[in-house]
């Protein structure tokens, strides 16, 4: 069957192709096995990455002892975290499509039969999902799993509290310090549900994951097993010849949908959902989600809206657990990389002893923490949800004819209807200088503009909604509204991918001091209601917005060289997932 690789044809083509890869260490017998492209985020560019190397040395011993050959490359990918604050953030996004710009050459420049993948983090977990699908050959993901809490079950996105609590003088340098200290005790993603740990349970919910592999303790032996049975998997994937277009069809995609709603995933996966589905020439959009949200259940008690840190996810039973509650829900005839259905898949995972070995992770962890926890602590039961009606909206309006996006499980309620003042600020900086310095009111609509994909890149707004979240007054009477995007951490009455932005001339870019805007989180609204204070009609706002339009110029580009200009240049709106868009002559 080997004879049938593109690898074995492509030896016949290129009489150099042997020799290179003779010097490069492979023996003669690898050159005729199938061959095996393993892609990892790996690098010392942080927690998230720094440990993938042990799970591709894992990958690559599965490969080998199915009968293949494993050839390493890399891509690693950046940490948002460690770009908060500055100019660097602007890439983040930006960096998702060089990643699987770079994974399409790799993979292409010399064919292989088959792919492993590997990565852990926001950006590296997308790009190597887009990266896949581009190259379409039979693959699995390697989801890199999370880090562990730190004392007091600290983790890293409570770290914008303590900053905004010591910069209000509430807390001491120490204390600021100790969290600084303490937050990040391992390698892994950063221990919640945010865009990290979302994208490995997305990974898992198309089934292009092993069944159980998402969000496990990254320094779990259980982890090296599933990058061993990856790797061994992968040949017989390529043997079978079953990629993953024959896996990712909309029925898959909306089973994360409904696995996103039931965790209450980062508003990210907005972002990156419709541009993994673009590369397979699907379109899901931000309607897509608000669908099958409303009536979903909310099911999953892990920060930060919840308790517990992600490791518990594991603990609790993780995307299967997810999965069993919401059964009826699901599309269970879709294909997985097992070869087999996602029905079949969970009835396995039943008899093979799955929950129980969970079982004893979380009885370990009970004892090691001095703790006494079950799985519903974790995820409640389908009858017991924390909410029926998923964990995110889309709202539209004259403000937001294309969409944007509230994860209304972390705003007060109190903020589901409101009618308040605009307070717009065209940079981040000059907003959270307004919001430290108490220059924001109760009442205030805080608008932060021109930093979706075509302004700057689409930066993470994470330390002003922090601000504003972890101010008792402020978090519930105030609403945070942009064009760009906010970290999987972020909680509070935020409202983000304001489409069109305001540098695509978006009416988000029309907006004056003391507009009244109205939010209506159930009635899925965002609006222009009034100019200075005073109600005016629909048509009359059509009117002013008109006039005003009249006079708005875009800003200078703010990038004018190298990949963030091509970036805003290419970049499709929020809304359909920022992915980079050629439009033929």
């Amino acid at each position: 069957m080997t004879d049938t690789l593109i690898s074995q044809k492509m030896r016949t083509l290129a009489p150099e192709s042997d020799p290179l890869r003779l010097g490069t260490g492979w023996s003669p017998e690898d050159l005729g096995k199938p061959q095996i492209f393993v892609e990892s985020t790996f690098g010392d560019s942080h927690p998230g990455s720094g440990h993938l190397d042990k799970l591709v040395a894992a990958a690559c011993r599965g490969i080998a002892d199915a009968g293949g050959h494993g050839a390493r490359y890399y891509c690693t990918d950046m940490c948002d975290g460690e770009s908060q604050g500055t100019d660097g953030i602007n890439f983040s996004l930006a960096s998702r499509e060089m990643i699987a710009n770079m994974i399409e050459i790799q993979a292409n420049a010399t064919p292989f039969d088959g792919g492993v993948f590997l990565a852990s983090c926001d950006k590296g977990l997308p790009g190597n999902l887009m990266g896949m699908a581009r190259v379409n050959i039979p693959s699995v993901m390697v989801p890199g799993g999370t880090m562990a809490a730190g004392p007091k079950l600290l983790t890293l996105e409570q770290l914008g509290m303590y900053s905004a609590r010591f910069e209000r003088g509430e807390i001491g340098e120490e204390e600021l310090n100790w969290a600084k200290r303490n937050a990040c005790p391992s390698c892994g993603a950063c221990s919640f549900i945010g865009t990290a740990s979302t994208m490995q349970i997305m990974a898992e919910a198309m089934g292009l994951a092993l069944p159980g592999s998402a969000l496990l303790p990254a320094t779990s032996p259980d982890l090296l097993d599933y990058a061993y049975r990856a790797g061994k998997q992968s040949v017989e994937l390529a043997l079978k010849g079953l990629r993953p277009s024959d896996i990712v069809t909309m029925e898959s995609l909306e089973n994360a949908i409904l696995v996103h709603a039931a965790i209450s995933g980062s508003t990210n996966t907005l972002l990156h959902l419709p541009a993994i589905a673009h590369e397979y020439g699907l379109e899901i959009s931000g309607d897509t989600f608000d669908r099958l949200h409303r009536g979903a259940r909310f099911l999953l008690d892990i920060r930060p809206v919840g308790r517990w840190p992600a490791e518990f996810f594991y603990y609790a039973g993780g995307v299967p657990a997810i999965m069993e509650e919401i059964k009826p829900c699901l599309h269970l005839d879709v294909l997985t990389v097992t070869g087999k259905t996602l029905g079949e898949n969970l009835d396995d995972l039943k008899k093979n002893g799955f929950y129980e070995r969970c079982q004893r992770w979380l009885d370990e962890a009970n004892e090691r923490l001095g703790i006494r926890l079950f799985k519903e602590d974790m995820i409640r039961p389908y009858e017991k949800a924390l909410g029926t009606n998923g964990s995110v909206a889309v709202l539209k309006g004259n403000l937001a004819p294309e969409g944007a996006v509230i994860k209304h499980t972390a705003c007060p309620k109190e903020m589901y209807r409101a009618v308040l003042h605009a307070r717009p600020f065209d940079s981040e900086e000059e907003c959270l200088d307004a919001v430290l310095h108490h220059r924001i009111q109760k009442g205030d609509a805080v608008f932060i503009r021109y930093e979706g994909p075509k302004g700057s890149g689409m930066p993470e707004m994470f330390y002003t909604s922090e601000a504003i979240s972890s101010d008792k007054d402020l978090g519930r009477s105030i609403a945070l509204i942009t064009d760009g995007r906010f970290s999987g951490a972020s909680t509070g009455p935020v409202i983000g991918h304001c489409s069109p932005e305001a540098q695509a001339g978006g009416p988000i870019a029309l907006v004056e001091e003391g507009d009244l805007i109205e939010i209506d989180i159930p009635g899925r609204g965002l609006n222009i209601i009034g100019v200075d204070g005073e109600r005016k009609t629909a048509e009359e706002i059509d009117g002013i917005l008109k006039e005003r339009r009249k006079k708005w110029r875009p800003k200078p580009m703010k990038y004018r060289a190298g990949v963030l200009r091509m970036f805003s240049e290419h970049a499709a709106s929020p809304m359909k997932g920022a992915y980079l868009e050629f439009k033929s002559e």
